[in-house]
């Protein structure tokens, strides 16, 4: 029989099984017969870090352009202490931009280089607000780039109309800022290195390329839209999904059972950290500069692991939908819309976690597998029973113990938390057959951190948790699972 294969934004029919998943913007192969399908295609965005081999010939010119990005920082620093002396306000990012357009400074790089420099200035005046805001009172507002009379190397991001990609040679032409160009040199030739799996010739597009200093020497990251194959969705189950701040993730599955996923390991690595950089002479020294770098590998390799668990735990289970609870508010007390006091540990280690990052890393790994990622309001969440729907403050005994006065169940906060958060999509309860006081709300599974394999595993079979402090074992996030 002859089969005429057909290009269509259309839901194919599919065959018993795995249903497709509702994700936007992809594409998808499929022919007259239901049975020829083909994996669907989506557009995502992917950073490839690459090495500079003619790194000794470019490493003058980069540095002029890292110490020029530090300079513009400290002129767009002053200029935010200025207006803030007169009129109390600080200035955003478009503000900066038409104040400092005309500086000189403004012209050492190529224009969408010093605005994005802006952009990052204008982000952390924000970020500090929203933590002096919600009662962060350790937290120190953006200071200048500089260690003693020398600036130090900035990141330099370069936008499309910066760069221009040779993917046949392996070169990027990064462009130079007015100033900074001399004759005939107006753009540094960068020959690069990737990955042996990285093959940019074959990517949808390059939306930028940054320059970064890593403590020792100059890499690029590439950032990319790329095109990949996507999974039919695993099944018809849903997960509920609450983050917090004891248990970084707790999960209820429509079928019956809670895991646990508790944040000591980063806890560790911020305190360990925090120690280790405050004993350096400067906060801008070669040193403190090398500890905040590993500092942030190894939390993004944490949040690349725990995405990549989570999402492979839901394909096992047969999960097509993952609920999270949305943060927006999370800071934000229900009734006051207030600062919530979660306490001076609480409020430090709300702050320090990189919730955005989390859920950008979650969605696109489930939907590679064609998983669908839901947020749904938290509010009340926290309060009310999963069992009997009751809504009391006083339920919530502790931290860590739920305890309804109304059905007499009894269980886990954040287990509590999440399976409601699960019925929010699929209003039904999860039940295994059993007393549910004493089976999986309260008695979840808990996974920790392994960090002998860099992956997570069942409590039970990890003692590296316990046995090794930070110093002991750097992670790369190279080794992070993609």
């Amino acid at each position: 029989m002859r089969v005429t294969a057909v290009w269509s934004r259309q839901r194919p029919v599919m065959p018993t099984g795995r249903k497709p998943a509702n994700i936007p913007n992809q594409r998808v192969w499929y022919c007259g017969n239901s049975r020829c399908l083909r994996m669907a295609k989506q557009v995502v965005t992917r950073t490839y870090k690459a090495s500079i081999r003619n790194h000794r010939q470019v490493s003058d010119d980069l540095d002029s352009l890292g110490f020029a990005a530090s300079k513009l920082w400290n002129v767009g620093r002053w200029m935010c202490d200025r207006i803030w002396d007169e009129i109390g306000h600080i200035p955003g990012h478009s503000e900066l931009t038409s104040y400092l357009k005309n500086h000189e400074r403004y012209d050492d790089l190529h224009s969408q280089s010093s605005q994005r420099v802006l952009q990052e200035l204008a982000e952390a005046f924000s970020g500090w607000y929203g933590k002096r805001r919600n009662g962060d009172t350790r937290a120190n507002p953006p200071g200048y780039r500089k260690h003693s009379d020398e600036h130090p190397r900035s990141t330099v991001t370069f936008k499309a109309a910066g760069f221009k990609l040779d993917t046949q040679y392996n070169r990027v032409r990064l462009s130079k800022g007015s100033n900074l160009k001399a004759d005939w040199s107006d753009f540094i030739l960068c020959e690069y290195q990737t990955r042996p799996d990285v093959d940019l010739s074959t990517v949808e597009s390059v939306q930028q390329v940054r320059a970064v200093w890593t403590g020792d020497e100059w890499e690029l990251h590439i950032v990319c839209k790329v095109e990949v194959e996507v999974s039919d969705s695993p099944g018809d189950k849903t997960v509920g999904i609450d983050l917090g701040i004891n248990n970084f993730a707790a999960l209820a599955y429509e079928d019956g059972h809670a895991e646990l996923y508790p944040l000591n390991c980063l806890k560790q690595d911020d305190y360990y950290f925090s120690k280790q950089i405050a004993r350096c002479d400067d906060s801008l020294s070669k040193q403190a500069t090398r500890l905040n770098h590993t500092k942030s590998a190894r939390r993004t390799h944490y949040f690349h692991a725990l995405s990549k668990h989570i999402v492979e735990r839901c394909v096992k289970e047969g999960v097509g939908t993952i609920v999270v609870g949305d943060l927006s508010g999370i800071r934000e007390d229900d009734d006051t819309n207030e600062a919530k006091d979660w306490g001076k540990h609480g409020n430090l280690d709300l702050h320090s976690w990189a919730f955005d990052r989390f859920m950008d890393l979650l969605t696109y790994k489930a939907e590679i597998e064609g998983i669908e990622v839901k947020e749904v309001s938290e509010r009340d969440t926290s309060k009310s029973c999963s069992c009997c729907g009751q809504t009391r403050d006083a339920n919530r005994v502790e931290r860590g113990l739920y305890v309804c006065d109304n059905c007499g169940t009894v269980a886990n906060a954040d287990v509590n938390g999440a399976e409601n958060i699960r019925q929010k999509v699929t209003p039904s309860l999860a039940c295994d057959g059993g007393d549910r006081s004493i089976g999986w709300l309260a008695q979840p599974s808990t996974y920790l951190f392994d960090k002998e394999t860099g992956a997570f595993a069942p409590q039970e079979q990890v003692t590296s948790a316990l046995l090794k402090s930070p110093s002991s074992d750097i992670l790369s996030s190279e080794t992070a699972g993609r």
